[in-house]
């Protein structure tokens, strides 16, 4: 998750209109965005870079694993004994983990990880998570298939 993500922030509705229009397409041109909200493409432009400054939206290609060779993917729980925050920080540097949250609830932490195939995936299961010290248990959630993956949910 971004690190902007946890600070409460006030959006106009303008800003929220351009977050929109990224959503859609990340590639929109500004001049096309500006249309449609209201603003010059130069005033777009400023908006958006610090949109991404602050840390509230950040615009990247996402791309589908299978497609470009990882083949295993999985969703993990993880139940902590100590500083829940330590142990997602360790987590956290691993290349194959692609999201992490912290949780309330039955586990202390949830992650996703994108590996190459089921050696890679008992890899990261065993030999770096399951060996940190403050790790008393995790569950695994192998994925099967992909049904929905959307980034278009718009603002409130």
């Amino acid at each position: 998750m971004m690190e902007g993500m946890s600070k409460v922030s006030t959006l106009d509705d303008v800003s929220k209109a351009i977050i929109e229009q990224l959503q859609q397409d990340g590639r929109r041109p500004y001049a096309t965005i500006g249309k449609a909200v209201g603003l010059s493409e130069a005033a777009v432009r400023q908006r958006v870079a610090k949109l991404q400054e602050t840390g509230v939206m950040q615009i990247v290609a996402v791309t589908d694993p299978m497609q470009v060779g990882f083949n295993r993917e999985a969703m993990m729980g993880i139940e902590v004994d100590g500083d829940i925050e330590a142990v997602a920080d360790l987590i956290a540097v691993m290349p194959e983990v692609n999201y992490l949250v912290i949780t309330a609830g039955s586990f202390d932490i949830l992650l996703e990880v994108v590996c190459e195939d089921d050696e890679a995936l008992l890899e990261v299961i065993n030999r770096k998570i399951r060996a940190l010290p403050g790790v008393r248990r995790t569950e695994t959630f192998m994925y099967l298939k992909l049904r929905k993956q959307i980034y278009t949910w718009g603002t409130r």
